[in-house]
């Protein structure tokens, strides 16, 4: 993907607005922090990541510096990972964290929801064999409770302890000596998570910009 202009209203504006949703005055302001974090350079590379104060103490801070370089997440199904990303790239990784528009059809909203739940997957499928863990799924449930704000980390911490042995129940079940435990697939892990509020959780302060205000 090429380098963008600066001036909102390029045809490079109007493309990116289409593919994240974001307004041209959201993006000129997230070009601004990204320029900022690659010292003007084209391209991010990871360790320009570690400059980030608000990723410092997040506690899956690896699973989302490493979403920006994960092919899957840029919507053009690709595959494997990258050493470095442009802006562009940048812009379609945040907007998965961009809480969906009030003015969206359920349909739409559906699709958000499952994108939204796509890409937190892909986060903990990290050897990308399309299963995760009971342990990487109890990460999950205990990071979208913690972060509603309702609950303290124990008190969620100790909801999805419960939650992953009720998946092993469901899922695992009776096994004999010889089974093998594949893991989560993602179509159980829709499942699993349909009673959770997703579209407003799953957002990360990021250059200090809140992702929850990056909505129309």
């Amino acid at each position: 993907m090429g380098a963008l202009q600066s001036l909102p209203g390029q045809p490079q504006y109007i493309d990116l607005a289409e593919k994240t949703g974001f307004s041209f005055e959201q993006i000129a302001v997230l070009h601004k922090r990204f320029k900022q974090l690659s010292h003007s350079e084209e391209t991010l590379r990871r360790e320009h990541f570690n400059e980030i104060p608000d990723l410092a103490c997040n506690p899956i801070r690896a699973q989302i510096i490493e979403a920006f370089f994960d092919r899957r997440n840029y919507r053009e199904n690709g595959e494997g990972t990258v050493e470095e990303i442009s802006f562009e790239e940048f812009l379609v990784v945040m907007s998965h964290f961009r809480p969906p528009s009030l003015h969206m059809t359920e349909e739409q909203r559906e699709g958000v929801r499952r994108e939204k739940l796509r890409f937190l997957f892909n986060m903990h499928d990290t050897d990308n064999d399309g299963t995760i863990t009971l342990e990487e799924y109890r990460h999950v449930v205990e990071e979208l409770l913690s972060r509603s704000g309702a609950l303290g980390k124990e008190t969620a911490k100790s909801i999805a302890d419960a939650a992953m042995l009720e998946v092993a129940s469901i899922s695992v079940g009776h096994m004999e000596p010889d089974d093998f435990y594949e893991g989560i697939t993602f179509e159980h892990f829709l499942k699993l998570l349909n009673g959770f509020e997703i579209e407003s959780r799953m957002n990360i302060r990021f250059l200090n910009v809140d992702t929850t205000t990056l909505c129309k």
